[in-house]
């Protein structure tokens, strides 16, 4: 069959405002390149005791028949762990030539995947193509939750079921109004004050005609809730100049912005979670600072001016008064990289280690935001743990005390590379992140080429729990107090234990210049803001005693691995489905509400996962 493979020196990039960062929509349909298709791909049925014998290069191909080709492999740090494709840079001259071509590995293009993203897939081996049932992977717009039930276990898509929760700006505000009610304004109030329209609409009144004798000083900026790129924005200060039946949010806006060179500007902060039970939340320390065009200014008489007020890129590039920076290292023009700012920042007296820590702290609290609300739509509806990984574009506000406020969460940020700065910052951005993700090798390859790397085995990925592990599950998820669990968590590590501390920690040896935030040995206050999860209790005790030397915890994984511990899975039985959907309200030792006082299927409190322990467990289970 002939692949319909892109040409680049044909193709053009998609223009950004076509949906690169729109943001989803629950109701919203695939775009249709990038629907998925349901079916289910074979598991490898290769004889056990000759898989993942290891040996191949975690830093280049390994060698196979063909002269010149190699297979773009990474080994895991475990035994009886199949290989991960390792992924090359975009601006590589040269890909991949794999030894069976291309026809296994398949990458399938929606409207919206960016040309660096195409590169990196294509210097990596990958087949790009528009249609196919084989694709491995995908780069495209959000979908409605049942579909990701469609999803093979051997694929892979840039998005979790329900992280509209976080995209929609109307769904982001009625979260954190849940989060201010349940743990004060101190703890999230870092996004403006928001009213939903026209719900709340004689709400905004009452406050309006309060602030009235203030002579109009106050401000405030109107959105479209699931809008990106500055479209349907406006800054209004009178109550005629607001629409009373469009749907809208209508936010206090921050008239005291942090100012370089007179002008505004936001931050655009990258940051990746590879599971949502586990929380696993990583940020990439190079993003964006993006500056208005015009010397900002708050005298009312100019509130009409957007490329005053308004920071976005897609605006301020038509301004006249725009210039655009071409050298990633220099502090120039309308847009720098974050590493830069932060240079300037710290050469003008500012404190930027305390600000990146805020910085840190809002992003955590943002994703944990919705957290309670996404979770249980991907236990629902995700087939493997293998399925989802999500890149967000989360953009902050600094006001002149350097407090961050969070002003939106892009689900589908643009990763536009016009410029050398994009690519700066982007290119080894998507290649991180992909590696992060980890891909593994189709099991058809193993079925069709001979001496090919081992590839996908479903048993790392189960969502099954043997006897046993519900039973541990049931009993640490009970413990209100963090000292009850921390300690004998990780004493008798199940299989289930294994799988997901293992694949945190093959995530974490290829992180690069990502900075994994949470979990760490220092994130533990933040579980106070979430429902109680084994996985996150589970994580919590693994960094408190590994973070500071994890070779003893990659050890003892190994030690289990080298056992075959973490291919000893759970039967998917009538209990084990009943179980997902069961309330732990019918399970005394487990039961506890959630933050929006339903009660938890014992299922979702044993799902995702990801970091864990190793060395010292070892010595007590040796003892034992």
């Amino acid at each position: 069959m002939k692949l319909d493979i892109i040409d680049f020196n044909t193709y053009r990039e998609p223009d950004c405002s076509s949906g690169s960062e729109s943001d989803a929509v629950e109701d919203d349909t695939l775009d249709e390149d990038a629907e998925s298709v349901s079916s289910s791909d074979p598991v490898s049925s290769t004889d056990e005791s000759s898989k993942y014998s290891g040996g191949i290069s975690s830093t280049g191909g390994a060698q196979s028949g063909s002269e010149g080709a190699t297979w773009p492999v990474r080994s895991s740090l475990f035994p009886y762990v199949p290989p991960y494709v390792k992924f090359r840079p975009h601006d590589l001259e040269t890909a991949y030539k794999l030894p069976c071509g291309r026809k296994f590995f398949k990458w399938k293009l929606s409207t919206i995947t960016p040309i660096i993203v195409r590169k990196t897939l294509s210097n990596s081996g990958f087949a790009l193509v528009r249609k196919s049932n084989q694709w491995l992977g995908t780069w495209g717009k959000h979908m409605k939750s049942p579909m990701f039930k469609t999803l093979k276990e051997t694929q892979k898509l840039n998005h979790f079921p329900g992280t509209f929760q976080l995209g929609r700006k109307d769904r982001l505000w009625r979260n954190f109004q849940k989060m201010i009610s349940k743990y004060s304004l101190k703890e999230f109030g870092f996004l403006p004050h928001t009213y939903v329209l026209p719900q709340e609409l004689k709400l905004l009144k009452q406050n309006w005609d309060f602030s009235g004798p203030n002579g109009g000083k106050d401000m405030w900026i109107i959105k479209p809730p699931a809008s990106a790129r500055g479209v349907g924005i406006k800054v209004i200060n009178k109550w005629c100049h607001l629409p009373k039946k469009t749907s809208l949010v209508c936010q206090k806006y921050i008239n005291n912005p942090y100012l370089i060179n007179g002008s505004k500007f936001d931050l655009r902060l990258y940051v990746l979670v590879t599971s949502f039970h586990p929380l696993r939340i990583y940020l990439y320390p190079d993003g964006l600072a993006r500056f208005a065009s015009s010397k900002y200014s708050d005298d009312v008489k100019d509130l009409k001016d957007r490329y005053m007020h308004l920071t976005n890129y897609s605006i301020n590039k038509l301004s006249s008064q725009y210039t655009a920076n071409e050298d990633a290292n220099a502090c120039q023009g309308h847009k720098w990289t974050l590493t830069k700012l932060l240079e300037y920042m710290h050469d003008e007296g500012v404190d930027t280690k305390t600000l990146w820590k805020h910085l840190q702290q809002l992003v955590i609290k943002t994703i944990i935001s919705s957290e309670a609300l996404i979770t249980p739509l991907c236990e629902e509806n995700m087939n493997s743990y293998y399925n989802c990984y999500e890149l967000f574009g989360i953009d902050v506000l600094l006001d002149e005390h350097l407090k961050p406020w969070l002003l939106e969460v892009n689900i589908s940020p643009s990763l536009h590379s016009a410029s050398p700065l994009d690519a700066h910052v982007k290119g080894p951005l998507v290649q991180t992140l992909f590696d992060i993700a980890q891909f593994h090798f189709p099991s058809r390859l193993s079925q069709n080429v001979k001496n090919a790397p081992e590839c996908f085995d479903n048993r790392i990925y189960t969502r099954t729990l043997t006897k046993k592990e519900r039973i541990k599950h049931a009993n640490f998820v009970q413990f209100e107090d963090r000292n009850d669990y921390v300690y004998d968590i990780l004493k008798d590590l199940t299989g289930d234990d294994i799988r997901h501390l293992l694949r945190a920690e093959d995530e974490y040896v290829v992180k690069g210049k990502f900075e994994r935030i949470f979990p760490t040995a220092h994130t533990h206050k933040y579980l106070d803001f979430m429902e109680p999860r084994y996985y996150n209790r589970l994580f919590d005790a693994w960094e408190s005693k590994y973070a500071s030397r994890r070779e003893d915890g990659i050890a003892l994984l190994q030690t289990h691995c080298a056992q075959k511990v973490h291919l000893k899975v759970g039967q998917l039985n009538s209990l084990n489905k009943s179980c997902q959907s069961m309330n732990l309200g019918q399970i005394p030792t487990s039961m506890q509400p959630s933050i929006n006082g339903q009660t938890r299927p014992l299922e979702e409190i044993m799902q995702d996962t990801s970091i864990s322990s190793k060395m010292s467990v070892i010595c007590e289970e040796i003892n034992v």
